[in-house]
């Protein structure tokens, strides 16, 4: 059973942003401080990616993990209200993300995804994997 009411549960939903979340917030802060220089939320580009790098084609994504499916196998059980709807909501962004995944390779792209945890608690290791794609896509270029 949900611990908060049905109201605080809306409000708490609500709040949840597209883009701009604390931890895209996080992330850019820290690449910005490194000297990377990207766009947010680009929608030139297939999928509108968290951040891009047009020149070397990466994109990069930071996934929450109740919308993106974090473990959902095991996740999935958890829920215990409108199970129906958020089955089907977050295997459609399950979906989406394989699909985005799929046209940025096949047009050369280099796609980084992390989980919102993974930036939160190991900020520095996200930084070091970007910089690894970064000088991988130079190499290529």
């Amino acid at each position: 059973m949900d611990t908060l009411t049905k109201e605080q549960r809306r409000r708490n939903m609500q709040a949840n942003r597209g883009t701009g979340s604390k931890i895209e917030v996080i992330l850019a802060q820290a690449l910005w401080k490194q000297g990377y220089r990207y766009r947010k939320n680009n929608r030139t580009v297939f999928g509108k990616p968290d951040f891009t790098f047009k020149k070397l084609k990466i994109a990069i994504f930071v996934d929450g993990e109740f919308w993106h499916g974090k473990d959902w196998t095991v996740r999935k059980h958890w829920l215990k209200s409108n199970q129906d709807f958020w089955h089907k909501k977050i295997e459609r962004n399950m979906e989406r993300d394989r699909v985005v995944n799929r046209i940025l390779t096949e047009n050369g792209w280099k796609i980084v995804r992390f989980w919102e945890t993974d930036v939160k608690k190991n900020l520095e290791a996200c930084l070091e994997e970007i910089a690894r794609t970064f000088e991988q896509r130079k190499v290529l270029k």
